[in-house]
């Protein structure tokens, strides 16, 4: 069973703008982002408990197969420059970490079709806490 996961209505509200107009090479991730989307939770951004994936958080999380922990920023591909700590909103992971909270572990299909488990260590950054909703 997936964790219960929330989201705010103003990234709800960004990602479904972006899922609108993405191309149909991306279908298996768009897809896959609706999913989670809709049993996702919806919150205020001003009311978003700091413990929780928001997008733009710098999150640190593990997989259940590596023995180190990796830290990530949750990035609309729109963001994406290139830096190798960035992570795109439309990977596997990325969507798998959407709304999820500190301490909560998510198995996931990679397109492999093999399993794997990721599990929220700690968030290092998110723009609710410090306020900053339009990033």
């Amino acid at each position: 069973m997936k964790p219960t996961i929330l989201v705010s209505w103003l990234d709800m509200d960004r990602l479904d703008r972006m899922l609108d107009s993405l191309p149909a090479a991306q279908a298996d991730a768009r897809d896959a982002l609706l999913d989670e989307l809709g049993r996702a939770g919806l919150a205020e951004p001003w009311e978003m408990p700091p413990d929780v994936v928001t997008m733009n958080s710098r999150v640190r999380f593990a997989f259940d197969d590596a023995g180190q922990d990796v830290t990530m920023t949750l990035t609309y591909p729109k963001d994406m420059n290139g830096n190798p700590e960035q992570l795109s909103i439309l990977t596997p992971v990325g969507t798998a970490l959407l709304g999820l909270k500190v301490g909560d572990t998510i198995s996931w299909e990679r397109p492999d079709g093999a399993l794997f488990n990721v599990s929220v260590r700690a968030i290092e950054y998110q723009p609710e806490r410090d306020g900053q909703y339009h990033r």
